[in-house]
């Protein structure tokens, strides 16, 4: 049993930020209903190639949706049409939370926002997912990841170092501004659960892509507020820690990640170069960074007098951080990821056997555990209809032939 285990969750959204909230709360055990619309599903099913299929044609899904929605059950569901619509409204007499991220007001003109389903379920949880969030100047605005990755200024400081010729902002090499919104309202809703748990209150949480974008600024953010200074891209370099960047090596690159001056005199013994640890301008963190230009040089032709794995025998028994760029391939097949059972399996209704990524919360009680494969589209219609909300077959039939479900 999930520590969620007691909880339902209509969800109601679409392609990633909400989707990645919701896969959060079916991993720790929360029952989730995935509504989507009859035919063609999630937005991300036909987002590919790749997609997979059991004998190269036919039956194929897409490995975008897979990796977003593992754990749920899906149900299809016409949200434009009035019988729809009551669907919704009996479905949420039935759950503890919502997740939707349709576009600010758009649910209300079908009668499916906070305050109709409030009447319905006083103690619903129910969270909006939107770019800028319900209120401001650009709450009516779409709001996409990359977008949000540049107005959000994390564009401004990935990339390469502006002092290198022909380079420009780079977003992330994955949509970081959903998955990150994803999990600040997994984390709100639990702790909207608690309120519940001890008040009996449901209540509404405004979720909004630019926020949360502009939350993980952290201390680059703060560079800014606290010493009025404007962060600028570095490339692999750390703002505020030397040496903590790429280093190419012999054979390759390793990356130094040091992060104290004990670390940075061990490094220099173990390298043969103490004098780096003794130089005046690079005794403290505080003038290495001041130096950084002039360490960096020395270290750079350092670094490439071994290859990688002669740097990485040498310095990792001693505790010095640093480590190897793997390929995803070769991060997903590391003997660490696999012994924490960041790979796992589960069984597809029409794929088989699938490999997917496991659940990062490890609880000593209550872990996060994969429990069921990505749905098909449609795949539980039938089930939840009667199951949760006692639906007769004719019912479900007539629903069907009408393409309501």
């Amino acid at each position: 049993m999930g520590a969620l285990s007691h909880i339902r969750v209509l969800d109601l959204s679409r392609v990633l930020a909400g989707p990645w909230c919701t896969q959060i709360l079916a991993d720790l055990g929360a029952d989730v209903i995935k509504i989507e619309r009859p035919g063609s599903g999630d937005d991300t099913r036909q987002w590919g190639p790749p997609f997979v299929s059991v004998d190269g044609g036919g039956n194929e899904e897409s490995l975008y949706f897979l990796a977003t929605n593992r754990g749920k059950r899906s149900m299809t569901l016409d949200l434009s049409d009035s019988r729809g619509q009551k669907v919704v409204h009996e479905l949420a007499a039935h759950c503890d939370v919502v997740v939707e991220n349709f576009k600010v007001g758009a649910l209300a003109r079908y009668g499916l926002d906070y305050e109709t389903l409030k009447g319905i379920n006083p103690s619903l949880v129910y969270c909006s997912i939107t770019g800028f969030g319900q209120t401001g100047p650009y709450a009516d605005r779409a709001g996409y990841d990359f977008m949000i990755q540049a107005m959000g200024g994390l564009m401004s400081v990935t990339g390469e170092a502006e002092d290198v010729a022909g380079t420009n902002p780079q977003k992330v090499g994955v949509a970081i501004a959903d998955l990150v919104t994803g999990l600040y309202s997994a984390n709100a809703i639990q702790t909207a659960m608690i309120h519940r748990e001890r008040t009996g209150q449901g209540q509404y949480i405004d979720m909004a892509l630019l926020d949360c974008q502009v939350a993980i600024l952290a201390n680059q953010a703060m560079t800014y507020l606290a010493a009025g200074q404007t962060p600028v891209r570095m490339g692999n370099a750390h703002p505020n820690i030397v040496p903590y960047q790429v280093f190419e090596t012999q054979d390759g690159h390793i990356i130094l990640a040091i992060g104290n001056d004990g670390q940075f005199r061990r490094f220099c013994e173990l390298a043969d170069q103490p004098h780096l640890a003794q130089d005046p301008r690079f005794v403290a963190n505080r003038g290495r960074v001041k130096h950084r230009a002039q360490l960096i040089e020395a270290l750079a032709l350092l670094m490439k007098s071994k290859n990688t794995d002669d740097w990485l025998n040498l310095l990792e028994p001693e505790g010095i951080p640093c480590g190897r760029i793997n390929s995803i391939d070769e991060t997903l097949n590391d003997p660490q990821v696999i012994h924490r059972q960041m790979r796992t399996q589960a069984l597809h209704s029409s794929l088989g056997e699938i490999n997917l990524l496991g659940s990062p919360l490890k609880l000593s009680e209550t872990p996060g555990e994969v429990r069921r494969a990505p749905p098909v589209l449609g795949e539980d219609t039938d089930q939840v209809l009667r199951e949760v909300l006692g639906y007769e077959d004719s019912a479900i039939s007539a629903l069907q032939a009408d393409g309501v479900v």
